[in-house]
């Protein structure tokens, strides 16, 4: 399977306030590339925002904002290629909020929420969270809500469901954006 998993944090709870982006290429079921970027949200950091992933103003102070970093990797974001993102609702609203913030088109490409993909295939899970499927998956997550970390687990679940499932138990979920 080839995709593209992603992961935002957000410096507070408007969706246009992203502050980290982690994105996992995946080839054939296995991880290729990996890419992180600080944001300079423009936007004031809430207290409760760091107290979950940790990211401070000063930590991006200097970072490129969403519209600078951009054309590197809006490539990925094309209809031919599948964007998996762990609750792909908030995910794909912070990209769609951010790039409405610079005044950039919003691109359409194929997205799979692995929240979903894990209620309906392990349904006697206590809940379906990044960190439950995980450790329930053995796959390592270090330091969940660090996007990076949180990219490499979300597309971990998929290659896990698609080795597991095959593609067949998948398509239904793949939606256009």
């Amino acid at each position: 399977m080839n995709f593209f998993a992603i992961d935002f944090e957000t410096a507070n709870a408007n969706r246009s306030s992203a502050c980290s982006i982690g994105i996992v290429a995946v080839k054939h079921n296995q991880i290729v590339k990996r890419i992180h970027h600080f944001i300079q949200p423009e936007e004031t950091f809430s207290s409760r925002n760091i107290a979950i992933h940790q990211i401070t103003p000063e930590m991006v102070s200097h970072a490129p904002t969403f519209a600078e970093i951009w054309p590197d990797i809006a490539p990925i974001f094309q209809p031919k290629h599948l964007v998996v993102a762990h609750n792909a609702a908030f995910d794909n609203s912070v990209l769609k909020a951010t790039l409405q913030k610079y005044q950039i088109p919003v691109p359409h490409f194929q997205t799979l929420d692995t929240v979903k993909t894990s209620r309906a295939l392990y349904p006697d899970l206590p809940n379906h969270r990044l960190n439950t499927i995980s450790e329930a998956l053995d796959i390592e997550l270090i330091h969940h809500h660090d996007a990076s970390a949180d990219s490499e687990a979300c597309a971990q679940i998929l290659i896990h469901e698609q080795i597991q499932f095959g593609d067949q138990a998948l398509k239904p979920f793949v939606k256009m954006y």
